[in-house]
């Protein structure tokens, strides 16, 4: 309970500085964790990016305060953080399919996004397996593409057409050629570089001494870490990731730490099993 009592201290800080600058490290700390894990946390918990959450309470006031009062828009816009009644209006327009100034007529149909709250579901009490292991570095390369997803549930639609771009391009052949590895070898992925709103996702294998990684091919350096490693046995994914985060770290006592996360895949295409590895520490 004490997870769910600082989330939700958290969601109070928000609405008390809707109208200041909302200060992520202060969140974070309330949470007793990275502002990257929050961030993280925040994402798979609610369905949407810590920054749309914000922009959409503000403009959700917004609305009321124009509908109730006979304050100035530009004052309003102000006030909820818009430098210019321009960049206030299309904002506006764009989550409540009107401009400003009609929300004054009656009739007019607005959307309200409510306050958050998290609290405890109970739900079947099927059994999560995972295992904590320290592993020391080691360096990976493949081919990257930048993931644009203000959501989790986004990046879930979106990281499949990049490995289809990868599959129809040759690139996952060439790199299971060059390993000397069939061409139905399953490969592993990386996930690093995370915004709010995008993440670099690479196709990837380990380096190793007697390959020549050739220059097509980025690498990336991976430092020792304890790490978190989930198992997949039907390598649904997508729901691992999510357990993790809605089920495994509010009760674990670790917190997620900066670093690439890997999702790990292993045998051939038609039979392959797979693994999530996120780096973790002891929360405080």
């Amino acid at each position: 309970m004490d997870w769910l009592d600082s989330m939700n201290r958290a969601m109070d800080y928000i609405e008390v500085h809707l109208t200041d600058k909302i200060e992520y490290e202060q969140l974070a700390k309330i949470v007793c964790c990275s502002v990257y894990h929050f961030q993280r946390m925040f994402s798979f918990m609610s369905g949407v990016s810590l920054s749309e959450y914000i922009r959409r309470r503000r403009l959700t006031l917004a609305a009321i305060e124009l509908q109730n009062s006979n304050t100035k828009i530009i004052d309003i816009a102000m006030k909820y953080g818009y430098e210019s009644p321009e960049a206030f209006s299309r904002a506006f327009k764009g989550m409540h399919g009107v401009a400003p100034k009609a929300t004054r007529n009656m009739g007019i149909m607005l959307k309200a996004y409510p306050r958050m709250t998290f609290y405890l579901s109970i739900k079947g009490g099927i059994e999560m397996n995972y295992r904590i292991e320290q592993k020391e570095s080691f360096e990976v390369f493949g081919v990257v593409g930048n993931i644009q997803a203000d959501s989790q549930e986004k990046a879930f639609m979106e990281v499949p057409k990049f490995c289809m771009e990868c599959d129809e391009n040759g690139s996952v052949d060439r790199m299971n050629a060059l390993l000397g590895r069939s061409y139905d070898s399953m490969l592993h992925a990386a996930l690093f570089d995370y915004t709010e709103n995008s993440f670099k996702y690479m196709i990837c294998q380990h380096v190793t001494d007697n390959v020549v990684i050739p220059k097509e091919y980025e690498r990336l350096f991976v430092p020792a870490l304890t790490w978190a490693i989930f198992p997949a046995d039907d390598c649904d994914i997508p729901s691992i990731w999510r357990r993790i985060y809605t089920e495994w770290f509010p009760t674990s006592g670790f917190v997620q730490v900066e670093g690439p996360q890997f999702e790990m895949y292993y045998g051939k295409a038609h039979n392959a099993t797979g693994e999530v590895w996120i780096p973790v520490k002891k929360a405080n």
